[in-house]
This record gives C-alpha cells, sequence and structure tokens, in this order.
C-alpha cells in the first residue's frame, strides 16, 4: 500500500501540505483532485521520489515498478513503434543482456546464461511485444503506417501520446498520469478508459474530466486547505459526500455560533457581579477552551455567461455540395493540387441549433470547422452565409494564438478599440482577471487562465455562431462546469468538438458525425457512439487480420442513420418491417468478420496445439540433454515458450470474440 505519513511540504514561501496522513490500498483506482497549485503534481514528485517531504514519510513497497508519462519527448530517429516498445524497460534489459552474452566467446556458461535469458524473454512476452504495442498506438490513435515514421517527425502533441504509450506498455505496479487525456480525441480517450479498467495495478490519475474519472476510479483523493482526504467512489460520488459534508459542517458552525453568543452574553451581563463571578468565570474558561471550527471557504466559484447575440440569421449557414480540404503548393512549378479530406458536404445551420460533432481521431472535424468559419476555403462547392452571421470561433489551438507579451486588457481592447477601458476591466474582472492581473503580460498565466482570457474574447464579440474546437483543453473541473453553463444558456446556434462527454450531455441536442470522408446524421447518444467506435475499431482489426479488403465507403454499415418519422400507422407497420429487415441485414454484417476471425483463430490454435504437443514428444527424448544436441535443446526450449504463449494470447482473443457474438446477438 501507499501510506503518508504527517507530510509536510512547501514550495518557496508557499505551504502545499501540512501534516497529511492518508492510506491508498493496492489495486485501488484513484483521481487525485484539487485546484489549480493545491499539490498535485508535487505529490506525484514525491511518489516519483524527485522531491522529498519537509517533513514525515511517504512510503510504498520497494518492489514496485513505477511508471509515469514523461513531459518530454527528444527528436528521435527511432520508430513510433520500437519508441512504444522501449516503455518495458525490463524487456529492453533483457535483451541488451542477450545481445552482451551473444558477442562473447562460447562457453558452457554463457550457454547456460543464454537459454536462462531467453527464458527470462519468454516470461516477459517478448514475443507478443510488438502486437501488444501495436494494439496501444490503434487505440492511441496511429494508424500502422504512422508507427512506423520517426518520432522527431510527430508533433508535440502526438509525441506526447508516444509518452503516454510508453508508460501503458511498462509492466508497472503504480501507474500515475497528469492529465493524460489533454492531448486525445474522445475516440481514443473512450479506449484509454476501458485500457484502465483492466489495469491491474494502483492507478493515480489527475484529471480534470468529469467523466473519465467517473468511469475509471474508485477512490477520490482531494487536496484542499494543504490536507489530503479520502473518499470512496467515482468523482459523482464525491460530489454528493462533499456537499453533504458542507451541510454538516455549516450546521455545525451555526450550532457553534450560537453557543458562543450565548456564553459571551451571560459573561456580559453577569461578570460585574459578585454573586455570580465564579459562574461567568466558568464561562469565559468555557470560550477559551471552545475550537473555533474553520469557517467554511466558499470556493471561488467561476461563471460567466454569454450575451445575447445582436442578430439571429435565419438559416446561419448553408453548404452546397462543398470539398473541405486543402491546397498545397508544389516546390518545383508551384502549381497546387488539393487534399479533400471531408467530400460532398450537403449542411445547413438553423437558428437555435445545438449540434455535437463526433468523428474518430483524422477524420477531419477540424477541417470541417476551419471551412465553415473560412479559414480554409471550400475545394469545390459554395457556401452561403445568412446577413449579420457572427461567429465565435475557439479552437484547438486558440491559446498558443494569443500574445504572450501582452496583458488581457491589451488583447480585449485590441477587439474592441472604442470602448472605455473601465468598461474591459470590469468585464475581464467577471472572468477572473482583477487588479494588476489584468494589466500584467499572460506569458507565465496558467494554460487555463490563457484560456478563459481567449472564452472572453469571443464572449464580448457577442456571436450568434459559436464554433468550439476542443474549448475544454487546459480547463480545471471548476472552469469547465462554468463553461457548460454558459453554453447550456447561449441563445445562438452551437457546433462543438469536445472531449469532454459531460459538456457534450449538457450542452447539444443533437450529433452529427464526420467519418469516411463524409458529413452524415448519427441517430443516437454518446452510449451509441462509443459503441460504433467499439464496433468499427473491431471491424478495422478483423480486417487487418485476416487480410481483408477493405470494405467501400457505400456499405458501411454500422453507422446509425437518421429514421424517418412515419405519419400514419400503416406506415408505422411498413417502416417497421423495413427497420427489422436492416437491422437483421446490419446485424449479417457484423457477424460476419467475427465468426470469419473465430474461424481463423480456432484453425491457429489447432496448428499451435500440434506444435506443442511435438515438442513436448521431444522433449520427452533424454538424448536430446546431451551436450552436443544443446543448441537444438535451447532452440526447443525456446519454440515451446513461443507456442505456449502465442496460444495464450489466441485463447484469450478467441474468448473475445466469442463475447462480441454473444453480445451481438442480444441487440
Amino acid at each position: 500500500m501507499i501510506r503518508l505519513s504527517q507530510v509536510i511540504l512547501a514550495r518557496g514561501t508557499k505551504p502545499l501540505f501540512d501534516s497529511v496522513d492518508v492510506t491508498l490500498n493496492p489495486g485501488d483506482k484513484i483521481g487525485l483532485i484539487g485546484s489549480n497549485g493545491a499539490g498535485k503534481s508535487s505529490l506525484f514528485a514525491m511518489l516519483r521520489g524527485e522531491l522529498h517531504p519537509d517533513q514525515g514519510s511517504i512510503d510504498f513497497p520497494a518492489k514496485w515498478q513505477l511508471a509515469h508519462v514523461a513531459q518530454e519527448t527528444p527528436a528521435l530517429d527511432r520508430s513510433a513503434i520500437d519508441y512504444a516498445i522501449d516503455g518495458d524497460t525490463t524487456l529492453r534489459k533483457l535483451e541488451a543482456q542477450l545481445s552482451e552474452l551473444e558477442a562473447q566467446a562460447e562457453s558452457t556458461e554463457n550457454g547456460l546464461a543464454i537459454a536462462d535469458i531467453y527464458g527470462a524473454l519468454a516470461d516477459a512476452d517478448a514475443y507478443t511485444v510488438r502486437s501488444r504495442g501495436e494494439q496501444l498506438l490503434l487505440g492511441l490513435g496511429f494508424s500502422l503506417a504512422q508507427m512506423e515514421q520517426s518520432v522527431a517527425s510527430f508533433s508535440g502533441g502526438w509525441r506526447m501520446r508516444l509518452n503516454l504509450a510508453q508508460a501503458l506498455m511498462c509492466k508497472s505496479d503504480l501507474l500515475l498520469l497528469d492529465e493524460p487525456t489533454n492531448h486525445l480525441d474522445l475516440d481514443a480517450i473512450i479506449w484509454l478508459e476501458d485500457w484502465l479498467k483492466r489495469y491491474a495495478g494502483t492507478l493515480i490519475i489527475i484529471s480534470h474530466d468529469r467523466d473519465f474519472l467517473d468511469g475509471v476510479v474508485n477512490v477520490i483523493v482531494h487536496i484542499d486547505e494543504r490536507k489530503l482526504k479520502r473518499y470512496s467512489g467515482n468523482y459523482s460520488a464525491f460530489e454528493r459526500q462533499r456537499a453533504a459534508q458542507i451541510i454538516l459542517a455549516q450546521s455545525a458552525i451555526e450550532k457553534q455560533t450560537r453557543k458562543r453568543a450565548h456564553l459571551q452574553s451571560f459573561i456580559d451581563r453577569f461578570a460585574a457581579k459578585a454573586t455570580k463571578a465564579r459562574q461567568a468565570q466558568s464561562r469565559i474558561k468555557a470560550l477559551e477552551r471552545m475550537e473555533e471550527l474553520a469557517p467554511l471557504r466558499a470556493a471561488a466559484e467561476f461563471s460567466f455567461e454569454f450575451r445575447e447575440p445582436l442578430s439571429a440569421p435565419n438559416p446561419m449557414l448553408v453548404m452546397d455540395e462543398v470539398d473541405c480540404g486543402y491546397r498545397i503548393e508544389s516546390e518545383s512549378d508551384y502549381s497546387f493540387s488539393e487534399k479533400k479530406i471531408v467530400g460532398n458536404v450537403k449542411f445547413s445551420l438553423q437558428i437555435g441549433q445545438r449540434i455535437g460533432l463526433l468523428g474518430i481521431n483524422g477524420a477531419g472535424k477540424s477541417t470541417l470547422i476551419k471551412t465553415i468559419v473560412g479559414e480554409l476555403p471550400p475545394l469545390t462547392g459554395q457556401i452561403t452565409t445568412g446577413k449579420g452571421l457572427s461567429i465565435g470561433y475557439f479552437a484547438q489551438h486558440q491559446v498558443e494564438m494569443l500574445r504572450h507579451d501582452e496583458s488581457p486588457l491589451w488583447h480585449l481592447a485590441h477587439i474592441a478599440p472604442d470602448v472605455r477601458e473601465q468598461e474591459l476591466r470590469n468585464f475581464l474582472g467577471g472572468f477572473n482577471f482583477p487588479g494588476n492581473m489584468v494589466t500584467s503580460p499572460i506569458a507565465p498565466f496558467s494554460g487555463g487562465e490563457k484560456a478563459r482570457l481567449a472564452l472572453a474574447m469571443i464572449v464580448w464579440q457577442r456571436p450568434n455562431l459559436l464554433l468550439l474546437d476542443e474549448p475544454t483543453n487546459h480547463l480545471d473541473l471548476e472552469t469547465r462546469e462554468a463553461l457548460t453553463e454558459a453554453l447550456a444558456q447561449f441563445e445562438g446556434t452551437l457546433v462543438v468538438v469536445s472531449h469532454d462527454r459531460h459538456l457534450l450531455r449538457a450542452t447539444t441536442d443533437q450529433f452529427i458525425i464526420v467519418a469516411d470522408g463524409r458529413l452524415l446524421p448519427f441517430d443516437g447518444d454518446l452510449d451509441d457512439y462509443k459503441n460504433w467506435l467499439y464496433q468499427t475499431k473491431l471491424e478495422q482489426a478483423n480486417a487487418a487480420n485476416t487480410a481483408l479488403p477493405e470494405k467501400s465507403l457505400e456499405k458501411k454499415e454500422a453507422l446509425p442513420q437518421v429514421q424517418a418519422v412515419p405519419n400514419t400507422d400503416y406506415d408505422k407497420d411498413k417502416d417497421k418491417k423495413k427497420r427489422d429487415a436492416q437491422d437483421r441485414q446490419k446485424l449479417a454484417t457484423q457477424r460476419k468478420p467475427i465468426e470469419a476471425r473465430i474461424k481463423r483463430l480456432e484453425e491457429q490454435m489447432a496448428q499451435l496445439q500440434t506444435k506443442k504437443e511435438h515438442a513436448s514428444a521431444s522433449l520427452a527424448d533424454e538424448s536430446i540433454y546431451l551436450d552436443e544436441r544443446k543448441e537444438q535443446l535451447r532452440q526447443l526450449l525456446l519454440d515451446q515458450a513461443y507456442v505456449v504463449k502465442e496460444l495464450e494470447q489466441l485463447e484469450i482473443e478467441w474468448l473475445e470474440q466469442q463475447e462480441f457474438l454473444e453480445a451481438l446477438n442480444i441487440q
């Protein structure tokens, strides 16, 4: 277990922890929460041994293997898949030892050591490590082609995904994840959530994504007032327990206040009277002994609202057979080529619509948003905007586009040059930029503070159409909740791309999806989308495993479609029969690749079982242990270890495929 005993820690002049005691059990999945600057990252640094408490101790078993996500990624020529596998440090050490031994002169002792290493490699799952690495990278959004690219070829966000893959590859007893969802899309977050549910070790996560915490953790540790408090359950359970505690604490404070007032009243009335002096003195001592309950610290709840739009055109925007993508200039002859990402978009935005835009990583969501906002011109087709359209656009990298050498006041004055400074100051004060902060350069601001400034600039412009591409990046839980409430009350039209499922559920009432290069309606909720993602990735995996050609876009059946609503009983019966037939066809289509994979797995298992029996028979022959057959024995042991591990992997996958098939039959 992990035990913190009387831990005291200060960073500079700022105290972070004051006599902290907390115990975490093996196998706990812990969500570590607290306000920005409360000490979450410092606690991680102490667990990693990079920081030591000023007083007290932090203990956990010395034999535990600890894994965490590196914050820096060197620009290596090493391939992405090899870099991810490097996270399995035990395996890499064994490989290095094997290379060293094989480079030495042959001897009996050397041969035995090599045989031991091969056995250790088998125990370390060396023969399945590449497939495990590929599964991790596929889940995190990498294609098979990208896995062979060098680490140096990826951008910062993708390198952080590689660092996360390294941490997950490590066979750890304690896994520390600091904001693991920040650089992930919704599909990768859903995959990571499922992976972490199956993680067997002790997990501690810092995250501002409440749905992610709800799905993964069973313990919350809250940093508040320089103390750590442990709560059983997920984040929603913590909120309920915390609210109940606040109510009880408020009641206790009120009760104590009344008692203090009563004692003080007695003292004031009778302290000067000789007959009551003794009783008055006892009341004074009782008042002095009474431990004053700490007043409830009102959380500095941040809230804001979008101002009413100045106009409301309808339709706001119409896209007619638009192809979205990029024009790429050739360096040789300065000609242009086109790269289409989303094609033949027929789409209109009406006043008051609240749309969540879904799609797997790289499908083209951001490309579509940039085309709507005018940042990318359409390759073909026409976009018509309503008169008076005012777009508020928050891009994924909005924070990076701010001038870090300028102040919040400068940024707002830049878009509102004719407004009085005091009015701008008052407005920024509503976004938690008080006093000198409003005139200070934003360079040292946190990511959340910069994101708040970007939001303030959008709110000031009173848009009637909001296009938000991952607006919650860098925001803490309180600010995310404030944004969610503000968007829920926004009176204009909203299109949002977000990996925050709580925000999507609370602010949107319909979904559309970018898939297979098209924009399509999605008739379902986020749970349906999770199932669709799961099914899509399953089909892709089966297609890769069985070397089947990819399905054409026209034959894609897994995507839910909007159904027309019939107006008569006859139409209802007719449409029901049609839907039932479509459902049967879709079920058959979904079953086919699973059944094909099961058949292939059974064939492979039969072949491996035969090899295993042959190896066992050979090992039963005593002559195999003679010195002159030492090399043959080593190869036989290696083959047997490989067969056993491969057979185990295939059996696990066979069981999973059977579960998939049963799940489809239940639907």
